[in-house]
């Protein structure tokens, strides 16, 4: 006799494990994505500001440094000794055409700061402020201008790289 299977009621339909995988690899790769483009959102917002920041700062010329000649003067004395001082300078400038100035007017300059020096007594050059004070006034005296009308040299600072007293 034959029989015939009785039809049987299809099973509710369950995911299965390979429809899973591929639902979760989306959402991952959605999810990735949406990150990446946050990231992204965020670093061109802020790529220009610190574009226009880094190139503002033009990185400075570098100084020119100009040593002059060593001077000996014979220095004020209050106590019947003979006190000498010997100094080395080198004036740090900001370019070449200054240079070019100071070294066209240079026997004024070397008079001027003779001078100066001259009239110094052993103890006012003794401490720290004193050579710093000394620095500041040959600056003023090396920035006067050589001829009438002429502008004022700049010198940004006056280096000392000899400074002896006896």
């Amino acid at each position: 006799m034959a029989t015939t299977p009785a039809p049987q009621q299809a099973a509710p339909a369950s995911p299965g494990p390979l429809k899973r995988i591929i639902l979760i690899a989306v959402i991952a790769i959605v999810a990735a994505g949406a990150a990446g483009a946050g990231v992204w959102f965020f670093m061109a917002k802020r790529a220009p500001a610190s574009a226009s920041a880094e190139a503002a700062p033009a990185p400075a010329a570098a100084p020119t440094f100009f040593p002059l000649e060593s001077m000996t003067v014979n220095l004020q004395s209050d106590d019947g000794q003979q006190h000498f001082l010997r100094v080395g300078l080198t004036l740090k400038l900001g370019d070449a055409k200054t240079q070019q100035e100071l070294t066209d007017h240079m026997p004024e300059i070397r008079s001027r700061i003779l001078l100066a020096l001259s009239n110094k007594h052993p103890d006012d050059l003794a401490p720290l402020e004193g050579k710093r004070a000394l620095a500041t006034e040959l600056q003023t005296l090396i920035e006067q201008p050589t001829d009438k009308g002429a502008a004022p040299i700049h010198v940004q600072e006056v280096l000392f790289t000899e400074f002896v007293v006896q």
